[in-house]
């Protein structure tokens, strides 16, 4: 199956044991990064096992083109949501009791309803797979309540075996997975989180706008790439401000009509270097593996949000970049939304947790990998060598002088007060601020005017990050002092602090094109066309037809007949008969006239 329907040679990693596992009717839990292959675990299992393969997504927008895609392999699948009419419904259902489809899809709200559990109940079931299911967990980054009524499935089917899936849980999101979903039984597959081809960049903010353009024009000009930012109206006007800067740009958030979201994500996965601006109600589970970039105009809440997002890109394996850029804004934005959450203390004090690792991570000046690797229990011995520490490693110099005056000031001023005003404070300035408050009389008044503006907004930044201060959730991001401040404050205790880079021309990323030679570039956008062509004609996205791998070995190894193709990655029995015969028709075009 993995040969002749997906087009596979091997199976990668656990692949082969979890799908031995399912298919002998056993439960499993499978943690495995983005693009890793997760849904080939389930795929095989569902064609392999008499029944029809039921898989619980929450990607209604999705389904569709998930279900076209195992369409053109020759599989029989089919969705249930509620973008079907009545008499596609009816019909799927039918299809569904007699045994006449290998996979359905059904989002969890729709599966708990007992109309459907009656349906399941008339049909021949092969598993059930819960995708995402980090869904299911309140301490996850993407809780859906649908989800914690899919213990049902282990009390009404205990017989049919089932395998819950996502790319990112620490050790608290797994227990409370195996909990909800009745999995104490279930073998745990947990592959390596390592995804070595993504290059890993974090960056103060200054002027973030400008930073994303030089970003985007140096190394990702043709690219499809993803922005995310954390208000709609931020997504909007770095949308509406990337197409003026002449980027295809398109914005993706829950305020816009669900036609317009439908048709942006159509035209992200369907089109070529289309970039989507969006907050996080974008992206989970995008199978398109070509996306080159992703960019956080704003820090995540957490190292499992950070991960899953940036997981997005490069799926094909290829060289992708994930930058974050990030000030101490974002993290009073951050903790006044916890702050205003309608959480319990419990909840709470674990978000902040969440959060002060990823600030832990921002601020860090040893590999960032290693770091990343270790919060999901996964190990680096060695640095990675392709995040921005690794590459360009942090200068850090000695901060107790500069520490000691910040603090300072933040203690006389009455700890009512945000950075911002400290730092006026600090470099002697005479605004009316300063002036109201009387502020021009305290010691640490100008104090500070050797250092500049971004120096102390610097330091205020990892003072937070670190924890000597705190943010007050007040609506103004007034700062407190903490207790650990007390020995630096009393000359215990030195501090280094990391001396934030100048802003540069970031280092470009290897795209896919790279290792392409001039002379080769004729067929390969001669092969990129024809694929276009064939998606176009049959509806779904390019790399429905074939991935950019598949298209590159066929460029490195030029088959000309069927039995060269079939050996080609990504290439089965059902692509070999739809598609083969265009894509040899070009390659031997170019045979013919001698530019090969």
């Amino acid at each position: 199956m993995l040969q002749h329907v997906f087009g596979y040679p091997e199976f990668r990693g656990s692949q082969a044991d979890i799908i031995n596992s399912v298919c002998a009717g056993q439960d499993a839990l499978v943690i495995m990064p983005t693009g890793g292959g997760k849904s080939l675990c389930y795929q095989i299992p569902a064609l392999a096992r008499a029944g029809v393969g039921v898989v619980i997504s929450p990607l209604i927008a999705l389904m569709e083109d998930q279900v076209n895609a195992l369409k053109e392999l020759g599989v029989r699948a089919g969705y249930l949501n509620s973008t079907l009419d009545a008499n596609t419904a009816w019909q799927t259902e039918n299809a569904l009791r007699e045994g006449e489809i290998d996979l359905i899809y059904i989002a969890p709200e729709r599966l708990i309803q007992p109309r459907t559990l009656a349906l399941l109940q008339q049909s021949p079931i092969a598993l059930f797979a819960i995708d995402e299911a980090h869904c299911v967990a309140q301490w996850g980054h993407d809780f859906r309540s649908d989800y914690l009524k899919l213990n049902i499935l282990h009390e009404a089917f205990p017989q049919v075996p089932r395998i819950a899936l996502t790319a990112t849980a620490d050790e608290r999101t797994r227990a409370e997975i195996i909990s909800r979903l009745s999995l104490e039984n279930a073998q745990q597959f947990i592959a390596g989180f390592d995804r070595p081809n993504i290059q890993y960049r974090i960056n103060q903010k200054n002027k973030p706008k400008l930073q994303l353009l030089d970003f985007l024009q140096s190394e990702h000009k043709d690219s499809a790439g993803v922005v995310y930012c954390l208000s709609r109206k931020k997504v909007e006007e770095t949308a509406e401000w990337l197409c003026t800067q002449g980027f295809h740009a398109l914005p993706y958030h829950a305020g816009l009509p669900a036609a317009t979201r439908a048709s942006n994500q159509t035209r992200f996965l369907r089109e070529e270097s289309v970039i989507i601006v969006a907050t996080i109600a974008f992206g989970m589970g995008i199978d398109k593996p070509d996306v080159r970039f992703v960019v956080h105009l704003d820090m995540p809440k957490s190292i499992e949000a950070y991960y899953q997002e940036t997981g997005r890109g490069g799926r094909d394996g290829e060289p992708a970049t994930a930058l974050l850029l990030y000030g101490l804004e974002d993290i009073v934005k951050l903790r006044q939304m916890m702050a205003s959450s309608d959480g319990n203390d419990n909840f709470k004090r674990n978000e902040q947790q969440r959060l002060n690792a990823m600030l832990g991570l921002c601020e860090i000046t040893s590999c960032r990998r290693q770091v990343l690797l270790r919060y999901f229990g996964d190990t680096l011995v060695n640095p990675c060598g392709n995040c921005d520490n690794c590459l360009t490693p942090a200068d850090t110099w000695n901060a107790t002088e500069a520490v000691r005056m910040a603090l300072s000031c933040v203690y006389r001023s009455g700890q009512r007060f945000g950075a911002s005003h400290m730092i006026d404070i600090l470099r002697g300035s005479e605004n009316e601020k300063v002036r109201q408050f009387g502020h021009q009389a305290l010691s640490t008044y100008g104090i500070g005017k050797h250092l500049t503006i971004n120096d102390w907004r610097s330091i205020f930044r990892q003072l937070v990050a670190l924890g000597y201060l705190d943010v007050d959730p007040d609506g103004y991001g007034s700062l407190r002092l903490t207790e650990p401040c007390r020995e630096i404050l009393r000359g215990e205790k030195s501090i280094e602090l990391r001396r934030d880079k100048a802003p540069e021309k970031a280092r470009a990323t290897r795209k896919v094109m790279a290792d392409i030679g001039d002379e080769d570039l004729p067929l390969w956008n001669a092969l990129r066309k024809c694929r276009k062509d064939l998606a176009d004609e049959h509806g779904v996205p390019p790399y429905v037809i074939f991935h950019d791998a598949t298209l590159k070995e066929l460029l490195s190894k030029k088959p000309l007949t069927d039995v060269e193709l079939i050996s080609i990655s990504g290439i089965g029995d059902r692509k070999l008969e739809a598609y083969g015969e265009a894509f040899l028709d070009v390659i031997r075009e170019f045979e013919y006239r001698g530019e090969m």
